[in-house]
């Protein structure tokens, strides 16, 4: 079972991105505050979940929570500002979205910009230990797998419906074959399939 939470002051929100490895698409990131009681036997880390207990907890978070929000940076963006900023930026979107604002953040990794006056603390591997920020990781990499899945629609011949943006041989050799598209991250250095 994931810690409830990392400290004393109520409502602490939880944050953490997805997509910050790929190629191609928006950094989508996450913030969540769950009530003091919540408790879900499932719910971990999103990369140790398959798709099916993903979105089913998905539901389950965005009708329990007391507050939620999702955000992204696009790739022209995440070329501009570097993905780390890039995903600080999404985190700090999402955390503008709340309905209520939180009195400590927990973010998953070790680098993160405050945000206002609010105190936070990053944890490494956080969405293995704390249930809002696997919370948090269930919803941005959901979000972005939709929007993944709408993209592969438009540009079938990276086959973003399966790697979703990720660096894959089979993405690796459909970059090499036809070129880069809109979605791509020019900044991004890949090595050849």
């Amino acid at each position: 079972m994931l810690e409830p939470f990392y400290q004393k002051l109520f409502p602490e929100a939880g944050c953490d991105e997805a997509g910050r490895g790929c190629l191609a698409g928006p950094v989508f990131a996450a913030a969540v505050v769950l009530p003091a009681d919540f408790s879900n036997p499932i719910l971990n880390d999103s990369k140790k979940l398959n798709e099916k207990q993903r979105y089913a907890l998905r539901e389950i978070i965005q009708e329990e929570a007391l507050a939620w929000a999702v955000q992204t940076v696009n790739q022209v963006e995440i070329d501009s500002i570097n993905i780390l900023n890039a995903s600080i930026k999404a985190m700090h979107l999402a955390i503008g979205e709340l309905k209520l604002i939180p009195k400590f953040i927990v973010v998953d990794g070790n680098r993160f910009k405050p945000v206002e006056n609010i105190p936070h603390k990053t944890i490494v591997k956080g969405d293995g230990k704390y249930a809002s920020i696997a919370a948090a990781s269930i919803l941005a990499k959901t979000y972005r797998d939709d929007f993944m899945q709408l993209a592969h629609a438009e540009f079938p011949i990276y086959n973003w419906n399966k790697n979703k943006g990720y660096p894959t041989a089979d993405h690796r050799k459909a970059i090499q074959a036809h070129g880069r598209c809109i979605l791509h991250r020019n900044s991004f250095q890949f090595k050849p399939a």
